[in-house]
């Protein structure tokens, strides 16, 4: 999926009119070669996006809404990015202010280049890369030991019968998890998760849980004032403010 160059050309290029009709609509993807990541210390960084099966970088609109409703509980924050791919998701929650992720990812190429990614960042030593089997590498971690876990593995895989539930005692107990799927198959974790927001393209559903906590019902802060609202495709189904 890698990004071509654009050819200069001054005399054939097409109308504006019929450049904008053929431009693709936007489908909650991030565009093929490049992604950036969107806020905090490492605001505007390009992430490259191998050509890999399976690999969809989330896109920056779908991170916005997502990292609006994520970023009071942000800070200090132990991630694990357990499909990483680009890392897009694990290093966007360092930007803005995580104390650290594990960014889990099988393909070899893949692992390699967001080793060179995090070694380029100032203050990327608070991002570890791991080169494992999701499964297998979850059966071996303690309990408890993280605070905010990305799962968006490939679609094409049978990785939801297993993943939640093995993911889902890593957590803690105020632990946030976020889950991306295709529309038509949606996956959710154990009922002691609570479904706290969700959104939707023509592509993708991505939801975000709470594990609920055995006195009270508690939930994040509204969005900042002024963060950017879903379109309707992607406005959360159960946030009905303005």
């Amino acid at each position: 999926m890698g990004a071509g160059s654009a050819r200069e050309c001054t005399h054939d290029s097409p109308p504006a009119s019929r450049r904008r009709m053929n431009r693709p609509h936007s489908t909650g993807r991030a565009t093929p070669g490049k992604v950036r990541i969107i806020g905090g210390r490492w605001r505007g960084t390009r992430l490259d996006v191998a050509d890999a099966p399976g690999l969809r970088p989330t896109s920056d609109r779908v991170r916005e809404t997502l990292f609006n409703w994520l970023q009071p509980v942000l800070p200090g924050a132990r991630v694990l990015d357990l499909f990483a791919g680009s890392g897009a998701l694990g290093l966007e929650a360092l930007s803005r202010g995580a104390a650290a992720a594990v960014l889990v990812e099988r393909d070899a190429k893949l692992a390699g280049a967001l080793r060179a990614t995090v070694a380029r960042l100032q203050g990327g030593e608070a991002a570890s890369v791991v080169q494992a089997d999701a499964m297998a590498w979850l059966h071996g971690q303690p309990d408890g030991g993280f605070d905010l876990a990305f799962v968006d593995p490939p679609f094409d895989s049978n990785f939801w019968g297993g993943v939640l539930p093995a993911l889902t005692p890593k957590l803690s107990a105020t632990g946030w998890l976020y889950v991306e799927s295709a529309p038509e198959a949606a996956a959710a974790p154990p009922p002691e998760w609570a479904l706290h927001r969700e959104g939707r393209t023509r592509e993708i559903r991505y939801a975000l849980y709470r594990r609920r906590p055995a006195d009270a019902t508690v939930t994040l802060a509204p969005d900042p004032a002024g963060a950017p609202t879903p379109t309707t495709s992607e406005r959360p189904a159960n946030d009905r403010g303005p």
